[in-house]
């Protein structure tokens, strides 16, 4: 069976330019000119005997912020090392990562990847300062400068009991052991967030020493998430793509604030559903397919590591918006479902103003976002909740946790229906 198979011809030709996070050439990257002309401009520092400044990159997920970091320490790199200067990048992505000391340990590890060296101190079972000053041994033999890029770096909140979130933390040392005797190296901390309120939550002195240049990253639109797909259409053999296949890849990832790697992803799918399927073409409705596959699999992986409060939250919320002409639901009427919802299962209830934070703290997932908003004098101030997937989908995938799925879905429809209509 396997080598029928490998006898087969396959539509895709080049897979590496079907994965969003793969480093292209410049001339691929679309959209993006004035960022990549700011970020180069600001690291290109590094190719002399100076350090780069520190940078914060922000917006929506998939427009562009890691791949253009990406792309000019790859070229930095490649000129450093016909100029014999040592140039490292040290990149962690912080999405995973529970606590300072796992996320120092990450950057050591890829640091010692880097250098091609060997770790000297263990993961767990020390102090985080030993880990820090493995990092800094790394740097100091190994490299003349480093750019440090943090991507999702606001995922990195650690402990509860702290005063300050891990990452106002791990911006502080950073950016610290490059101004006092720490690093000998010229380093330079790239900060990658979609949250544009991140730095609201660091701390005074992590921010006095982080300074870091702001790039703003705006949502791409339809035209230009085609010409995104069209610049990766040689990842397929010639003449294999019908012609609706990229406008309509693009109209779906721009519904999700013009998410590139949505519609990158969404191109892979349908191709991997053409060839399973034995087709000698991508087609309309293989894209149409891997719509649906593609969006589950974004919310699979945002609700796989929330807890069920957050779930109970999110499913109330998604159940409202998915009754509405809108598609989108009031807090005050999705607070009373959830009420329904943690009655229904015996859960533990919040006040209406925690389940707002919760629902606020999972914009960070670009899963959902929220507008403040008033519809006249009777009905007060509230916030809407609008949703980057569909929210048939996120109830769908929710409903695979054991006691969501306990509850009758025809009677959080009728509380929800009863609750829309008795909104003033």
């Amino acid at each position: 069976m396997l080598l029928e198979f490998d006898d087969q011809k396959g539509l895709i030709r080049e897979r590496a330019l079907l994965d969003p996070n793969y480093v292209v050439e410049e001339d691929r990257i679309v959209g993006r000119d004035e960022q990549l002309q700011e970020v180069t401009k600001m690291l290109r520092v590094a190719l002399g005997d100076n350090r780069p400044p520190n940078l914060f990159l922000y917006g929506p997920s998939g427009t562009g912020k890691s791949l253009i970091t990406k792309a000019v320490c790859h070229n930095i790199s490649r000129i450093c090392k016909s100029r014999d200067i040592q140039f490292g990048t040290i990149e962690v992505n912080c999405q995973d990562l529970d606590t300072l000391g796992i996320a120092v340990y990450e950057l050591v590890q890829q640091a010692a990847d880097e250098a091609g060296v060997a770790v000297e101190v263990p993961k767990h079972g020390v102090a985080t300062k030993e880990k820090w000053d493995e990092l800094y041994r790394i740097v100091n033999e190994h490299f003349d400068s480093v750019v440090f890029v943090l991507d999702e770096l606001d995922m990195l909140v650690g402990r509860r009991d702290k005063q300050e979130p891990a990452f106002s933390r791990l911006l502080y040392q950073l950016s610290r052991a490059g101004t006092n005797d720490d690093l000998n190296a010229y380093i330079s901390v790239v900060a990658i967030s979609n949250d544009t309120k991140m730095m609201e939550s660091v701390g005074s002195r992590a921010v006095s020493s982080f300074t870091p240049e702001d790039v703003h990253f705006d949502d791409y639109d339809a035209d230009q998430l085609q010409s995104i797909l069209r610049r990766r259409q040689d990842a397929f053999h010639e003449d294999v793509v019908d012609e609706a296949v990229i406008p309509l890849a693009a109209a779906f990832a721009a519904q999700t604030h013009g998410d590139a790697r949505k519609a990158i992803d969404l191109m892979r799918v349908a191709g991997e559903l053409a060839e399973r399927e034995g087709d000698t073409r991508v087609r309309e409705k293989h894209v149409r397919t891997a719509q649906a596959k593609v969006e589950k699999n974004r919310v699979l992986e945002v609700v796989r590591g929330i807890s069920t409060q957050k779930k109970l939250c999110l499913y109330a919320t998604a159940a409202v918006a998915s009754k509405t002409d809108s598609g989108s639901a009031r807090s005050t009427t999705g607070y009373r479902v959830y009420q329904y919802l943690t009655d229904a299962i015996d859960a533990d209830q919040y006040h209406q103003e925690t389940y707002v934070n919760k629902m606020k703290e999972l914009t960070t997932y670009s899963l959902v976002d929220f507008e403040r908003r008033s519809h006249g004098p009777s009905s007060g101030m509230f916030l809407e909740f609008q949703f980057g997937e569909r929210p048939e989908t996120i109830l769908e995938t929710l409903r695979e946790d054991s006691r969501i799925e306990a509850v009758s879905e025809d009677e959080v429809n009728s509380v929800v229906e009863a609750q829309i209509r008795n909104q003033t």
